[in-house]
């Protein structure tokens, strides 16, 4: 279907193993259909079920009269569902099932959300990295979707992907200006990724983007692809969304503000988590931001050094509609338990454990200071979505992050400027583009300092 360009028709499901694409049915919904109403199966799925009723027609099922099973059966069937083959497809699903992918129901609901959005014009981009190409789903208000494919073999683009993250986390100038590394990959990526819905997004006069990426897309962000000229974050308002947070993303009308932030402003810590050691020094500047914030929105709620505390914080968010964290935080590729949050008294936060806050109610949760996908070689990402997924499990409706260890200075810039952006009524989504604006427009304007600022959930 995709070949034959038919995307307003279908989008099949394609080689779930490799993590390909998981459309099945893409617009055109008939609700009169009584396929519609079926559950759709995955492809590790249906081969599950097909080995196990074969497994069961080899060994006999229950007693027809008594309808019991024996004793030999069980342990056969024990022995089957424990078997090598059997685990590694269970893990396969459970791994899909958790995974970010959006089915045709997603999209009928998702095109309802964007129709309250009239002003942003905003629009769903959902890129799927093939073995041997590139596709691209832009998904509007009132159009059919819309299927673009691009050439060109996983290699290359995950190469240029890493090519791109090294030269924005690399900050170095030359006479004066960004290192070139930036503008060619950033270039290349916007050229594969932005300029074959380039004319879609003029005609729909798309104003925000919002972006589910794939893979080791998460490790980049695209408000810092370049089309030569600008930046991406120049034209367009970027919202990054997780499979918890696409089907919320109704207009806020909050506009009484209550922050509880707090700072790390001194000390050095020391800890392992796992085979990983990690070293930090308190934040100067976390102080700095943290009282800007608070004359931006002098009834703040501010905790400073030692008074920023893991009980007081877990005890008061609940009670507040928009949570910042000035202090050191990592994503770390592995389980929940090696991301975690520092505070002030030198206790931690694993992402664990976010998943337990009371955040309901809770418009933002910030955190300023944040690293993730450290090392040579990028995984798949799956440590952001999970950031994102917790914070959204826990009740709240967005959070901003950042996707490497950023300045301390030019970071306290960057909030002073987002909230007052936020002050001034912008939307989420709006405060942030406006902030990295100014910060390209000064001292700051190396995409390192305003580029890995990323907002994921409902931005408006």
């Amino acid at each position: 279907m995709l070949e034959q360009k038919r995307a307003i028709e279908s989008h099949q499901i394609l080689d779930l193993l490799k993590v390909q694409e998981v459309f099945e049915y893409l617009g055109g919904i008939n609700p009169n259909d009584n396929k519609s109403n079926e559950v759709i199966m995955l492809k590790q799925e249906n081969i599950f079920i097909e080995k196990y009723t074969n497994f069961l027609d080899k060994i006999g099922k229950t007693d027809e009269k008594t309808q019991n099973i024996s004793l030999e059966k069980l342990v056969a069937i024990h022995d089957f569902i424990r078997s090598e083959e059997i685990t590694e497809i269970r893990s396969e699903i459970k791994k899909k099932a958790k995974s970010q992918k959006l089915t045709p129901e997603m999209l009928v609901l998702l095109q309802r959300e964007l129709k309250e959005h009239k002003k942003e014009n905003a629009a769903v981009l959902y890129p799927l990295i093939l073995e041997d190409r590139l596709e691209l789903i832009l998904v509007t208000a009132n159009s059919p979707p819309v299927h673009r494919t691009v050439l060109v073999n996983r290699e290359e683009f995950e190469r240029m992907v890493f090519a791109f993250r090294v030269g924005l986390v690399d900050r170095r100038k030359v006479n004066n200006t960004f290192d070139s590394r930036v503008a060619k990959a950033g270039l290349k990526l916007y050229k594969w990724l932005i300029k074959p819905i380039e004319n879609d997004l003029k005609t729909k006069r798309v104003k925000t983007i919002i972006y589910a990426p794939d893979g080791k897309l998460r490790y980049i962000p695209i408000a810092a692809l370049y089309d030569g000229e600008r930046w991406l974050t120049e034209r367009f308002k970027i919202n990054n969304i997780t499979a918890a947070s696409i089907m919320d993303l109704s207009p806020r009308r909050n506009r009484n503000i209550r922050i509880l932030a707090g700072a790390l402003t001194e000390g050095n810590y020391s800890f392992a988590i796992g085979r990983r050691k990690f070293e930090f020094e308190g934040l100067p500047f976390a102080k700095v931001e943290v009282e800007k914030l608070g004359s931006i929105f002098p009834q703040t709620k501010k905790l400073l050094g030692d008074d920023f505390t893991k009980q007081f914080m877990e005890l008061r968010m609940g009670s507040h509609s928009l949570i910042h964290f000035a202090t050191h935080s990592a994503f770390v590729s592995g389980s929940p338990e090696d991301s975690f949050i520092l505070y002030g008294d030198g206790e931690l936060a694993s992402l664990r454990e976010v998943e337990k806050w009371n955040l309901y109610g809770v418009e933002l949760v910030v955190l300023s200071a944040c690293d993730t996908g450290k090392g040579k070689l990028l995984g798949d990402g799956s440590e952001i979505l999970g950031f994102g997924y917790q914070m959204q499990v826990a009740g709240a409706a967005a959070s901003l992050a950042t996707l490497w260890r950023v300045d301390d200075r030019a970071t306290s810039e960057f909030m002073n400027n987002f909230y007052t952006a936020l002050s001034s009524g912008k939307n989420k989504a709006g405060s942030i583009q406006k902030a990295q604006i100014a910060m390209i427009n000064s001292e700051y304007n190396h995409p390192y300092y305003w580029a890995p600022f990323i907002l994921i959930g409902n931005g408006f």
